[in-house]
């Protein structure tokens, strides 16, 4: 995980994996075949969000772009090292290494966010470019990527003009080897009759199809040779609406299906909810895999159908997804041995009967997070109440420092003060009370509206232990699925003495039940998708609580 949203994912031919969030971090994780994967580096990369990232084919050097800084820096990933920093006069946006193995040249393409420029650098070379492409388009490029198969780059301005164009060896002209020779014989003018560009484009890894996504939510798959559309997918909200109607909420329950459709709702609200989309072709290159509302679709284009859906169940929107290679190479299955003819051609069954290990990587809206799928089991072992546990989440990042501070500073006298004297409080303690409250959890933030003018009371209370830190470190200590999810309580079991005040609860479903019973002093405004996933969290099947400690870290009041 990181500390702030995870906004790019990448999966390379190196058996590395790449993860960035938009506070400019950088981490490095290696996928070890059969055992899953282990993390290797952190770095600090840039100060600002990352404008665009950029792997090379065969997955040995990335770069990464940070148009505040105007500067881009190169990775070997294989040493997962830098190994070089440009500082331009202009301001970079896209970059796409258009290089092959037998170029002696590690060309990069490195685009001006002011102007339709094209730079072309070497990667390990100096700041001086080596050719300039000014005349190929009007505006400044949006979208970027290299086709090593045919040795052509697709570039995509902000006007959505989408142009070809090849590599060195050609002067980085109009390429030969596609299938059209001018562009009004293809569809390559589908995003200039709008005058707008895609959010998201991905090449297939054998070169025949490339992938849009558009801020309209709808996916186009191209030929690449021939430019022309092949197939048009809805991902509109509205279609899935429609689509629940007649297949049952795709198997979801209705509670957690209205959650999507409202999060989908929220997400149509924000306009740069797309900017880090990502598609991903398999190797086969038949294979689409795409985020949708209802988790990461896996569509066939050679049968047109959607063959699978993945994360469905998952209380989040899923933004990227990136293909880890499901069989290691012969290098990695000898250890490093040195490999020779003799056993690229043996029949030896070590060697070659290697059990696949698929495993695909996604990113999520707003989310620090980034998650696996794979056909493992989450790991298990042993327990002190039921013998047994199943954990797949893994925390790696302690909260923040100032995510640990509360809106005043009561914590010194909350210290030295009895439960029964932080419950009862007088008026004069919490004069001035506030409507609006954000709880910190180690799962993300719930913000609640209170209702001071209905409940005085329970809000009084409420607002004076927060503003105190009394809540600080408290634990949710009681889960019951699919009904509420309870904290308050220091001791943690929910048997503290003199604490029936301070005591709370979430409800997650309608619980008209309850009227009469219990006071209702606020409503979740922003967070469902916390409060859901603390609820849907393994618990103890006697005691409610968690089989994993979900604390609360703060309470920030706002006036």
């Amino acid at each position: 995980m990181h500390r702030d949203t995870v906004t790019h994912v990448f999966a390379t031919k190196t058996d590395f994996i790449i993860t960035a969030s938009i506070d400019g971090h950088l981490k490095f994780w290696k996928k070890i075949h059969k055992e899953g994967v282990e993390f290797v580096k952190h770095f600090r990369c840039h100060m600002h969000a990352f404008s665009d990232i950029s792997i090379n084919y065969n997955g040995t050097l990335m770069a990464t772009v940070c148009t505040q800084e105007n500067t881009v820096k190169i990775f070997d990933i294989i040493n997962f090292d830098m190994i070089n920093m440009f500082k331009y006069p202009f301001s970079p946006k896209i970059a796409a290494w258009i290089h092959l193995g037998s170029d002696l040249v590690h060309a990069l393409a490195i685009s001006d966010a002011n102007s339709p420029k094209i730079f072309i650098y070497d990667g390990k070379g100096d700041n001086a470019p080596i050719h300039m492409i000014e005349n190929l388009h009007t505006r400044p490029i949006a979208l970027m990527e290299y086709v090593p198969s045919l040795n052509v780059t697709i570039s995509i301005d902000e006007r959505g003009m989408m142009e070809y164009w090849s590599g060195a060896k050609t002067n980085y002209e109009f390429p030969k080897n596609v299938k059209f020779e001018y562009k009004t014989d293809t569809d390559l003018f589908e995003f200039a009759k709008v005058r707008q560009p895609p959010k998201a484009l991905a090449i297939s890894p054998t070169g025949n199809f490339f992938a849009t996504f558009s801020h309209d939510r709808s996916l186009k798959i191209f030929s690449v040779p021939f430019g022309k559309i092949i197939k048009v997918l809805d991902e509109s909200l509205t279609r899935y609406i429609d689509e629940a109607k007649l297949n049952e909420r795709y198997g979801l329950l209705h509670v957690d299906w209205t959650r999507k459709v409202a999060l989908e709702k929220d997400i149509n609200k924000d306009h740069k909810a797309f900017d880090n989309i990502q598609l991903s072709f398999d190797e086969s290159g038949n294979f689409l895999i795409y985020p949708s509302p209802v988790g990461l679709r896996i569509y066939n284009i050679i049968t047109e159908k959607v063959v699978r859906d993945l994360g469905k169940q998952e209380p989040v929107r899923f933004m990227g997804a990136a293909i880890c290679r499901a069989m290691p190479t012969t290098t990695e299955r000898l250890k490093g041995a040195a490999v020779t003819a003799e056993i690229e051609a043996s029949d030896n069954p070590a060697l070659r009967k290697f059990d696949v290990d698929p495993m695909i990587i996604a990113s999520a809206y707003r989310k620090n997070r980034f998650y696996i799928f794979t056909n493992a089991e989450p790991f298990s072992g042993g327990d002190d109440e039921d013998g047994a546990t199943s954990n797949r989440d893994v925390f790696n990042e302690k909260p923040r420092k100032e995510d640990a501070l509360t809106t005043v500073d009561h914590e010194e006298e909350a210290k030295g003060m009895t439960d029964e004297a932080c419950i009862h409080t007088t008026y004069e303690e919490a004069k001035g009370m506030t409507d609006e409250a954000c709880i910190h959890t180690t799962y993300g933030d719930i913000h609640v509206k209170l209702f001071p003018k209905e409940c005085p009371k329970a809000c009084e209370n409420f607002i004076t232990l927060s503003r105190r830190g009394y809540y600080n470190g408290h634990c949710f200590h009681r889960v019951i699925k699919s009904f509420i999810i309870q904290t308050g309580d220091p001791t943690g079991k929910g048997t503290g003495p003199n604490t029936n005040g301070s005591q709370f609860f979430f409800t997650v479903v309608p619980a008209e039940f309850l009227d009469g019973k219990n006071t209702i002093f606020g409503e979740v405004t922003d967070g469902f998708s916390v409060v859901q996933k603390i609820n849907q969290a393994p618990t103890y099947e006697k005691s409610g609580r968690p089989r994993e400690e979900i604390n609360i870290v703060s309470i920030t009041l706002k006036n």
